[in-house]
């Protein structure tokens, strides 16, 4: 019984894709907190105006993004380690299918992840450029220059998304090595001898 409940080892890959996705859902949750709570206000002309994410649509979409992308991560994290130490390794080919099909869509979620936390950081970086150079044709005048709090917070969540967003493409890749260093399971006759998970 003492040996049927001893688990494996966590492998060395297991501890970096863990750290990596601890990494990546700080970063994703420290970007849309900073953006989300960004806020100012100034009075401008005797008319109190405040700045919010929600009057640059493309800041909220990035919030919602990134919040969104913190919380997939949390939950890859807990089944990277729950798998890590569950099925590492044991098992018949039932296992090897399981094991696989976890790693197909492991990988097509972290890459859609990054896609969109990359997409979304630039739609508002662009955004943030108009805010902070204004654009004389239209003339729309610089805001970071009243705005200038909520300019240098707003900063640092695109900072914190665009690590975030490299930190997930490197997982994705952490993904793709996983999905295909494993062997293709042959039909055999213990297919159904699966560990419990």
């Amino acid at each position: 019984m003492a040996a049927d409940q001893e688990l494996p080892p966590v492998s060395w890959s297991v501890k970096a894709e863990s750290v990596l996705r601890g990494a990546c859902a700080a970063m994703a949750a420290a970007a849309a907190l900073l953006l989300g709570l960004s806020a100012q206000t100034k009075t401008v002309l005797f008319v109190h105006r405040r700045a919010v994410p929600k009057d640059v649509q493309a800041l909220w979409v990035l919030i919602v993004a990134a919040a969104a992308a913190a919380s997939y991560h949390v939950a890859q994290l807990a089944r990277c380690l729950y798998m890590g130490r569950r099925l590492a390794d044991r098992g018949g080919p039932g296992c090897r299918r399981l094991r696989r099909g976890i790693a197909c869509a492991s990988f097509l979620l972290d890459k859609g992840c990054a896609y969109m936390l990359f997409a979304t950081t630039a739609a508002a970086l662009q955004a943030c450029f108009v805010g902070l150079f204004g654009v004389e044709a239209l003339q729309w005048s610089k805001l970071c220059n009243i705005y200038t709090r909520f300019c240098v917070q707003g900063a640092a969540g695109i900072v914190c998304s665009l690590l975030a967003a490299a930190a997930m493409a490197v997982l994705a890749a952490f993904s793709a090595r996983d999905l295909f260093r494993r062997p293709r399971s042959s039909s055999g006759a213990g297919a159904g001898q699966c560990v419990r998970l």
